[in-house]
Formats: structure tokens, C-alpha cells, sequence
């Protein structure tokens, strides 16, 4: 999706429409979750402190984000790619892998398919779709990214390498920041660059990971859709208008994020033994606390009985307060309880 959260908040107040739009955080604190792209333009973007980006577009108007919105969007068009197939692999609220090698309508082309589906999204929910196709996870990505708002890249095997080896290193879906840096202090700058070390250079340099990135300088990705990937943690957490000082303030919020946890295992159909309290001072220092438990939960009483017993120990935080957190993990899911599933053991 486009700027998914700046676009619902769009359309659903005419008066933001054509205006740089940032939802999460205010002027004074907080982080931005999502731009428009009247926003992007000044250089706001997702994941930038508020107060830096009031300072880069000083007629930038915040808005409080509603999740609950955003959920109900992204069921919306989930079940658009669901008419089209069942082999679909969400990332995220607004994003999500789709394999259409055999579809619900027989139709031969990925890239038609591609094109109705961003037309009914359109039809449907008012919003605009990025869409990417090729041959692989990796290159789909890839071309996701480009050409957007409402852009369609399809990538041909023939392509491909060429694309991939005029890439930016930057630009490499798996490759952050940090890992970036890394790369171009050793001279890597484009998917050329990257091609021409040997697997050895890379697993000594990046681990593991370093095989991945050797295939996908290629243009190789083996890797399948996975429409039931199961997720390792649930979490929410919030950045606070006020910094906290008081219990009773930092109470109320955990129990409001605990409430927001337990839906969502509920939505879920999981259940946890592990519970972490993130807490986030003024200083932008941060703590974490866990608990784990031989029993399971999903209750909200019972994941803001331990969020609030967590927030004491060894005692109630001595600083300012500006977010709080929870997240569960060691999920256990319904159907796992159901069916039984089978551990194996690296050896």
C-alpha cells in the first residue's frame, strides 16, 4: 500500500487531502509511524523523531494514528487476495507476498492479476496499491518499491541480473542500515559490487546471512510464500505526548497496551508463558523486563497483572517516563495444540 496509514487518514478527512500529513507523535515529541507523500517531500518519513520532522516541514499536521482503522483496511484487502489465491504471505498491515502460479481464476498472468487486484483495491477501499512481479520473493520486493504511488514494475528473468547488479546497496530488501554502512566502508555499493565477492568473503563478513546475500546478487531467491508464518512475538507499545512520573499514569497505559496485546493474541488464537516491559526515559534511555511462566495466558488481566508487577521490580522507574511497551512471547497457537507438531533438532 501507499503511505498506508497517511492515506487512510486521507481519505477519511477530506480536509488533509494534498497536505503533508504525519500520523504518529505531535510537534514537540514522538516518533512519526507513517508520511504522506506531501510529507516525504520535505523529508519526513517513518520511524523520524516528530520534533526533527516539524523542524524539516514546519506546516506539517500530526494525527493521532488509529490502529484499529488500519487492521479493518488491511482485513478489507486481504480478502481481495484471497478471491485471487490462498498462498498469501502478509509482512504487515500494508504489505504482503501473494503467489499466483496457480490461481483461483486460471489466469495465466501474474501481471494482469497484479493490475486487478490494484484496480479493485482502488474500487474498494479507496486507496492505491504499489504492486511488484517477477519470478522470485526477492526481486517482487524489489520491484514493489518502485515506481510508487500507484506503481506496477514487473521484472522478466531476462532482467533481472542487469537490475540487480545497477542496484543501490541501500536499496537490497534485507540489507538495513548498519549492514549498508558495513558494506560500503568495504566498497560495496551496488548489486555489481556485491556480486563480484566470493561466499566465503561474505559468510566471514555477515554470518549466515552472507549466503543470502550472495544469491540474491544473483537474482536467486528459493525461499517460498508462506501463508502461515508463524509470529514469535506480539507486542504494542506507545510514545507519551507528557513524560510519566506517576504510577497511576503509567497503570492506565499498561493497561491499555495489555488490552491491545490480548486482542490481538485473541485475534490470533495464541497463547504466551512470556511477557516484556519496555520503558523508554527521557533521556531516550531504555530497560527491559521479562517474566516467564510454565503456564500459558492470553487474558488481559493476566498480561497487565504482569506488565504492572514488572514495572515495580526491582522497583517503579526513578526518571521520566516518555513510552511504554508490552510484549509477549514463547507463543503457543491453537492449532498447534490441535494438530501437535513435530520439534527437530539441529545437529
Amino acid at each position: 500500500m501507499d503511505a498506508f496509514f497517511a492515506s487512510v487518514e486521507q481519505r477519511d478527512n477530506p480536509e488533509l487531502r494534498g497536505k503533508p500529513v504525519a500520523v504518529g507523535g505531535s510537534k514537540a515529541r514522538g516518533v512519526v509511524a507513517a508520511a504522506s507523500y506531501e510529507a516525504r517531500k520535505y523529508g519526513v518519513h517513518s520511524a523520524l523523531a516528530s520534533r526533527i520532522a516539524a523542524q524539516r516541514c514546519p506546516h506539517l499536521i500530526f494525527v493521532k494514528p488509529r490502529f484499529e482503522v488500519y487492521s479493518a483496511v488491511s482485513r478489507q484487502i486481504r480478502e481481495i487476495f484471497h478471491s485471487y489465491t490462498d498462498l498469501v504471505e502478509p509482512l504487515s498491515l500494508d504489505e504482503a507476498y501473494l503467489d499466483v502460479t496457480e490461481n483461483k481464476i486460471g489466469m495465466p498472468s501474474a501481471s494482469i492479476i497484479a493490475k486487478e487486484i490494484k484496480k479493485r483495491i482502488v474500487e474498494e477501499t479507496g486507496l492505491t496499491a504499489s504492486a511488484g512481479v517477477s519470478f522470485n520473493k526477492f526481486l517482487a520486493k524489489i520491484a514493489s518499491d518502485m515506481n510508487k504511488p500507484n506503481g506496477f514494475t514487473l521484472v522478466t528473468p531476462e532482467r533481472a541480473e542487469e537490475l540487480v547488479a545497477g542496484l543501490a546497496i541501500e536499496k537490497f530488501h534485507g540489507i538495513g542500515k548498519v549492514t549498508a554502512a558495513k558494506m560500503q566502508r568495504m566498497g560495496i555499493l551496488t548489486g555489481a559490487d556485491l556480486r563480484a565477492r566470493s561466499e566465503e568473503e561474505l559468510v566471514r563478513h555477515f554470518g549466515k546471512t552472507g549466503r543470502y546475500y550472495y544469491q540474491v546478487a544473483r537474482a536467486r531467491d528459493t525461499r517460498e510464500v508462506q501463508p502461515h508464518r508463524i509470529r514469535k512475538s506480539i507486542g504494542a507499545e506507545r510514545t507519551f505526548d507528557v513524560d510519566l512520573t506517576e504510577e497511576p499514569d503509567m497503570l492506565e497505559r499498561l493497561q491499555f497496551l495489555a488490552r491491545e496485546v490480548s486482542q490481538d493474541m485473541l485475534r490470533l488464537q495464541a497463547t504466551a508463558k512470556t511477557v516484556t516491559l519496555k520503558v523508554k526515559y527521557f533521556d531516550f534511555t531504555q530497560q527491559t523486563r521479562s517474566r516467564t511462566f510454565l503456564g500459558e495466558f492470553s487474558s488481559e488481566d493476566a498480561i497487565y497483572t504482569i506488565a504492572r508487577d514488572l514495572l515495580n521490580t526491582p522497583h517503579l522507574p526513578q526518571f521520566p517516563v516518555r513510552l511504554l511497551g508490552i510484549s509477549v512471547s514463547s507463543l503457543l497457537y491453537q492449532h498447534d495444540k490441535q494438530e501437535g507438531y513435530q520439534l527437530t533438532l539441529d545437529f
